[in-house]
């Protein structure tokens, strides 16, 4: 008897919901509903969203999504969310009305704060504590900064009459009336507040951004109850039954749930994830130690990766250089380059992430010839993306040395390529599996949801019910592969702000 799962999946330029119809352990999508919204650029490295914007676009998206597939809302067993991590929404638990628009995950205006309290010498505290760096990328600066800075704000907060979340936080509240300010692990150890360790909220940490505590969600499992839909949203009362920041969603629904397995998602950037298990593993390399998901009060860790141009470099193509009229092309255009150039774009359109993370650089070609057109630049573009999984993969394995064997599976925009997924497994010398299933992030909703209500008897019938598409061996000779990678190396070398 099939079972359906409504999956919100909010992200940074859009929301979407998808309805999975579930039979057995395996879910499929049967209707869906997408939402463009505006974004805000008020001040160079500054981004923000309208929280209203955020609200009613995942509102009306479910609307949509619940219509085409000739459902109610008592035919939804569960409701997860998915969400783009660590933008920060700050509002007044009475109204629900958001005191300043959300500081989106890219904005760097809190670069100073965050430069202070490194020169104060807080960055070994923050990052034993929270796995993560001292860096604007961040919740906790956000929240402060919006303290700080809004008239009334933090009097206002001290006096009990504001509430952070992310932006799952954010919905969640409106969902249920107000009557649930919460989030789950993987969310709140993206805010440089919670200490994964002791998986709770830090003291030292609050104290150290002066956010008072009266401010926080609750923190609770992935797979949780979260409560209930208010009615008068959907006809009917639905369970809230799984939340998770976008990229450990993917990681759940590409079943990475032994350790050693790695996901990566190449969408505007490219996010890897690799499972540690019960092991925290602090990066030597400048990696981020994480919470993948967490269970029944128990975590799981994982080291991720950070690339923030990936697909966007192909849009850069297609809009600011138009030698593209879509993505699909560059493909075709990359397996026609001339093999005796050698072509390298560094993407640092905004700053280089994980491992260099070099917010001052900017992007580079180099290798450019008289002969150099359309074709070598389109290979360039997806090839960066590939140079920068395997800077994360060595970095990944310089910081967690493992008898387990690493696989790697892949979701995203750009993964639909066979030229690029091919050159990927050749850049890596290893095998890169491709789901079924691209849609992975609400797919990871849908299964945390799922796992809650009974609707999934286990993490093993998730493994056992994911699909592979096709798997891409490595055919590259080891010498060809090394110098293309120094070639990448001494590119990127040359790119860099700081020596």
């Amino acid at each position: 008897m099939s079972t359906f799962i409504l999956a919100i999946d909010q992200g940074t330029t859009s929301s979407r919901a998808i309805v999975f119809e579930t039979v057995n352990a395996s879910a499929s999508p049967v209707a869906t509903s997408q939402m463009e919204f505006a974004q805000h650029f008020p001040k160079s490295g500054w981004v923000e969203h309208d929280p209203q914007d955020i609200w009613q676009t995942t509102l009306e998206t479910c609307r949509i999504a619940l219509e085409k597939a000739n459902l109610s809302a008592s035919d939804i067993a569960a409701i997860g969310i998915t969400n783009q991590r660590e933008t920060t929404i700050v509002w007044d638990r009475n109204t629900g009305k958001a005191v300043y628009n959300a500081i989106v995950w890219q904005d760097r205006r809190t670069a100073d704060i965050c430069a202070d309290l490194r020169n104060a010498g807080a960055e070994k505290t923050v990052t034993d504590k929270t796995g993560l760096l001292l860096d604007p990328y961040f919740s906790g600066t956000k929240i402060a900064w919006i303290l700080d800075n809004v008239e009334g704000a933090r009097s206002a907060a001290e006096n009990g009459d504001l509430l952070f979340g992310t932006v799952d936080s954010f919905i969640l509240w409106h969902l249920t009336a107000g009557k649930v300010h919460a989030t789950d692990a993987t969310n709140a150890s993206r805010t440089m507040l919670y200490n994964i360790k002791t998986g709770g909220w830090d003291d030292q940490l609050l104290e150290l951004l002066k956010v008072p505590s009266s401010m926080l969600p609750e923190v609770r499992d992935s797979s949780a109850d979260f409560g209930n839909t208010e009615p008068s949203l959907f006809g009917g009362r639905i369970p809230v039954c799984g939340i998770a920041g976008d990229q450990q969603a993917a990681l759940v629904g590409q079943a990475c749930f032994e350790p050693g397995m790695m996901k990566s998602t190449y969408g505007t950037g490219c996010f890897a994830i690799l499972n540690t298990g019960d092991q925290i593993v602090h990066s030597n390399n400048r990696l981020l130690t994480t919470i993948a998901y967490q269970f029944n009060g128990k975590p799981t860790y994982a080291l991720e990766g950070s690339i923030f141009i990936a697909g966007a470099a192909v849009q850069w193509l297609r809009d600011g250089l138009k030698i593209i009229d879509d993505a699909a092309q560059t493909g075709e255009m990359a397996k026609n380059a001339d093999k005796e150039q050698d072509v390298y774009l560094v993407p640092a359109f905004t700053g280089l992430g994980a491992p260099y993370w070099d917010a001052d650089c900017r992007g580079a070609i180099f290798g450019l010839t008289r002969g150099t057109g359309p074709n070598e630049l389109a290979r360039a573009a997806l090839e960066a993306a590939c140079y920068q999984t395997r800077d994360l993969v060595e970095a990944m394995r310089a910081d967690w040395q493992s008898p387990h064997q690493t696989t790697l599976r892949v979701d995203g925009g750009m993964v639909v390529s066979d030229w690029t997924m091919q050159f990927l497994a050749d850049m890596l010398d290893a095998d890169v599996d491709r789901p079924q299933v691209l849609e992975t992030t609400a797919l990871g909703a849908a299964y945390l949801a799922g796992l809650q209500k009974s609707i999934f008897p286990d993490l093993a019938s998730l493994a056992d019910s994911w699909q592979l598409q096709q798997t891409f061996n490595p055919q590259m000779t080891a010498s060809r592969r090394q110098t293309k990678y120094d070639g990448w190396r001494d590119a990127v070398s040359r790119t860099l702000s700081k020596p």
